[in-house]
């Protein structure tokens, strides 16, 4: 058997991908495609890659030219990957000329002539450009405006905000709606929302009937309905409407879901998270609450992401506790939650005034994948076994803490008017769930100041 190995980063997939794996597999019997990840590509000044390494796997197995699929990770993986899986031929582009000499020492090196008149740059040269209008009174969109700048076919066209203080310098450059949601509107072509979860649905729906794109903050609505509806809606209208959780886009996130779902670690059996933080506030004053995010929509739908991506989002029995600054009980500064599942359970810890180890631990039968603090954005994590020679640590950058990830898949939607989203609709309108049962206060126990009580 003559095996062959080609490389390459395989971003928006096209004909001349196509045809060079072609070429690649008549050369051979078996095939085997290394895609490069996102990291990797951007030590050799890859930047503006479009779409996710999952995705860009997943066009290629597609295509049903591959035998074996690698993921090209680090610098001199070439030369292991030859030796590991016994590779006679190494392929690659005609532009890579003199390029791989190097690895005649280990295997016959071809070059294949490129398909010319057409590349994945030229593609996204041709991408049409978005005007995009902030919403929000946070200075988190100081950061989402910082992102924008790197991220090809976005243009800010103006912010609406209640505080035009907490913006930075060039956002006061822009056009300034103060509390004028609907001339911000007219002016663009889509909106990022980043205003009180209270009224994420409600501007929402409103952008959608005026035919405006919306990447809106996470939690995206308070109920299961709301969520549905604003999915429905954006569908009916041939628009993009994306969660915005920058977790979901994080390289290491999506690399140590891909593992775990492809049973790295075996069976998952549990999923733990925790995601906490100490907020200045006075819980004296109730305007002052009000104003504020609770924990559990700070913090809550960051933890429940790989708990309904892993497990999925149709768990058995969910029981809630929780501490509160108010008496109404809707602002709580720490919550518990425990979920159990036919084969599995799974549990988080949010807070607002509360301290902890911000880690996650994703248990499985055969080992664990920990991810220390702050788990949320990391680029690092460990997959541990029983025989500690096993373990085995992964390593990836995270450039703009995951928000530009965010708003290149945001981007490549509107472009393609094809959404394969971060945060799927159904695990988005699982996180609403949870946040309409909490509001609820259904199956939802109350710490008291200075008391003990349990989830048991």
């Amino acid at each position: 058997m003559i095996k062959v190995i080609t490389y390459g980063t395989f971003d928006l997939l096209h004909f001349g991908h196509v045809r060079l794996l072609e070429r690649a597999r008549a050369l051979g019997d078996y095939l085997i495609v290394g895609v490069t990840a996102e990291d990797f590509d951007k030590s050799r000044g890859k930047i503006n890659v479009q779409q996710s390494l999952m995705e860009r796997v997943d066009a290629v197995r597609a295509t049903g030219l591959a035998d074996e699929i690698v993921i090209e990770e680090y610098e001199g993986q070439k030369i292991d990957d030859i030796r590991r899986y016994e590779v006679d031929i190494f392929a690659i582009g005609s532009d890579w000329k003199g390029k791989f000499d190097y690895l005649n020492e280990y295997c016959r090196v071809v070059y294949l002539d490129r398909t010319a008149g057409i590349s994945s740059t030229e593609l996204r040269s041709q991408d049409q450009s978005f005007r995009l209008g902030l919403v929000g009174s946070s200075s988190y969109i100081n950061k989402v405006e910082r992102e924008c700048q790197l991220v090809n076919g976005l243009h800010l066209s103006g912010v609406c905000t209640e505080k035009p203080e907490i913006l930075s310098e060039s956002l006061r450059s822009l056009p300034l709606m103060t509390s004028r949601y609907e001339e911000l509107l007219e002016a663009s072509d889509a909106v990022y929302l980043r205003t009180h979860p209270e009224l994420h649905a409600e501007q929402a729906e409103k952008a959608l009937l005026a035919g405006k794109h919306v990447l809106c903050e996470s939690p995206a609505a308070l109920s299961v309905e709301e969520c549905r509806r604003l999915y429905r809606l954006a569908e009916e209208k041939g628009l993009v409407f994306m969660e915005a959780l920058k977790t979901a886009y994080a390289t290491a996130y999506s690399r140590l879901l891909l593992l775990a779902k492809n049973g790295k670690i075996g069976k998952v059996t549990s999923v733990d998270a925790t995601c906490t933080s100490i907020l200045e506030m006075d819980p004296k004053d109730p305007e002052g609450l009000s104003r504020k995010w609770d924990s559990m929509s700070e913090w809550g739908p960051t933890a429940l992401l790989p708990i309904f991506q892993i497990l999925g989002p149709d768990y058995c029995d969910m029981r809630i506790a929780s501490r509160f600054a108010d008496r109404e009980h809707k602002f709580d500064t720490f919550t518990r939650i425990f979920f159990e599942y036919p084969d599995a359970v799974a549990s988080i810890k949010v807070g607002n005034q509360v301290k902890s180890e911000g880690e996650m631990i994703i248990s499985g039968t055969k080992g664990y994948i920990l991810v220390p603090a702050p788990w949320w954005k990391t680029d690092y994590f460990e997959i541990r076994y029983e025989n500690p020679a096993e373990n085995k640590r992964y390593f990836y950058q995270l450039d703009g803490e995951g928000i530009r990830y965010e708003l290149v898949a945001f981007a490549r939607a509107m472009s393609t008017k094809h959404t394969l989203y971060g945060i799927e609709p159904e695990v988005s309108c699982a996180i609403a769930g949870v946040m309409e049962a909490f509001r609820a206060q259904k199956n939802l126990r109350i710490l008291q100041d200075g008391g003990t009580a349990s989830l048991f």
